[in-house]
């Protein structure tokens, strides 16, 4: 009869051939795969295994504050430093702001170490006025500790004071200066001049310089472009003064800014040699107006100025100028160029006498007709450019007006503090 035929046995050694084979080809696998991915495998079979570490609360130390000066402290000088520090935690918060709402003191700023441990103010403080210092730190376990501090400055024995040029808002020509003068002198210009700013766009060099008014001795310093501004430039300045030592103790007491814009390009051309001045405006030339420059014995300054003011009618003496040959008239159209008294201005009493555009006899200013003189008025922005070329006349100084571009601007840097 037919019956199902069992399979044939495995002889043992078989069985041992069959495993032996299976293991090769087991390996033969774990071949194929790259480093890296072994490396990964082990990782995560590493990570599986592992707990993320956490910090007990109970365990950690509560973070502690130490802020200097402390509330038990004398009044300090307004230039002192702000320290705040951390033990145990790190700063998350550090404000430093003037008691009282609405107040115009500074609100002090400061700068945080890498390891935020530390914090130390960056800027003075406005004399005599009451600070509150908060600051807050953070622990390993998350847990917050707030300090706060009050305090006083000194009120200042001395006081200096600043006026800002051009005024917020305005619209100044190409050669406008960003000016600050002072009024006393400054001895500690570094300090002075390390709270400044300037931020144009579009974006343009420049550089401050230090200049003093050789009549008054005012002393102020200016941040001049390298080259005449470009029209439309918005220019910014920033200056954190408030606080500032600047010599023998003597303290400003208010931070100052102003924003303004750069108009229409306007270079006037006075050629004392041939009498006249040519008026260009965005590179085109206006007019040539026929002038009489200053006589031998008064002889207008040579070199670029820039228009400070300008008035309807000036009243102009001899003696306001220190000049011999008696005068006192009231001149018209008059556009201010220095401070030592030169003026582009109308001179009607001229008119007839065959002086314009023929011969050089003012005492040192630049005259025109009366319908000149109200034609370059009408146009005359502050900070207009006005060249002179061809007087015997020395080139007028820096601090004479804005006489800062009779400098080449490498010469105009080495006259920075921080040069």
């Amino acid at each position: 009869m037919l019956s199902r035929s069992s399979p044939p046995a495995v002889p043992h050694d078989s069985r041992k051939r069959s495993s032996v084979l299976l293991s090769i080809r087991s390996l033969r696998t774990l071949s194929t795969l790259t480093v890296p991915a072994i490396a990964v495998a082990l990782l995560a079979g590493c990570q599986s295994a592992s707990k993320t570490a956490s910090v007990d609360p109970a365990d950690a130390k509560p973070a502690r504050i130490t802020i200097t000066p402390s509330s038990d402290t004398a009044a300090i000088a307004p230039d002192a430093t702000v320290k705040v520090t951390a033990s145990h935690g790190t700063l998350t918060k550090v404000r430093v702001v003037p008691d009282g709402a609405g107040s115009q003191a500074a609100t002090v700023t400061g700068a945080l170490s890498h390891s935020k441990s530390s914090w130390r103010s960056t800027r003075t403080m406005t004399p005599g006025t009451t600070y509150t210092v908060e600051a807050t730190a953070t622990n390993a376990a998350g847990k917050s500790a707030v300090q706060h501090s009050t305090f006083r400055t000194r009120a200042a024995q001395q006081t200096n004071g600043v006026t800002v040029t051009p005024s917020k808002g305005s619209t100044v020509g190409i050669g406008q200066p960003v000016s600050l003068a002072f009024d006393h002198p400054v001895t500690n210009k570094a300090a002075v001049e390390r709270t400044l700013s300037i931020s144009t766009s579009p974006r343009t060099e420049g550089s401050w310089g230090w200049a003093k008014d050789p009549l008054t001795g005012i002393e102020r310093v200016d941040w001049r472009p390298k080259t005449y501004w470009h029209k439309d430039t918005k220019v910014t300045l920033r200056a954190h003064l408030s606080g500032v030592n600047t010599g023998d103790s003597r303290y400003l007491r208010r931070d100052v800014s102003t924003t303004f814009t750069i108009g229409t390009p306007r270079i006037s051309k006075v050629d004392i040699e041939n009498h006249t001045m040519t008026v260009y405006e965005n590179g085109q030339k206006q007019k040539t107006i026929p002038i009489s420059a200053g006589q031998p014995s008064y002889p207008t300054w040579n070199g670029t100025m820039v228009v400070l003011d300008k008035a309807p009618m000036v009243n102009m003496t001899s003696e306001s100028v220190g000049i011999a040959d008696p005068y006192n008239k009231d001149v018209p159209w008059a556009v201010h160029l220095t401070t030592s008294g030169t003026y582009a201005h109308a001179a009607p009493w001229n008119e007839g006498l065959g002086y314009f555009g023929q011969s050089n006899q003012s005492h040192g200013c630049v005259g025109m007709s009366l319908a000149d003189g109200k034609w370059f008025y009408n146009r005359a922005t502050r900070g207009d450019i006005v060249e002179i070329a061809g007087s015997t006349r020395a080139t007028v100084s820096t601090g004479n007006g804005f006489g800062d571009w009779n400098l080449p601007y490498p010469s105009w840097q080495k006259l920075s503090a921080l040069r």
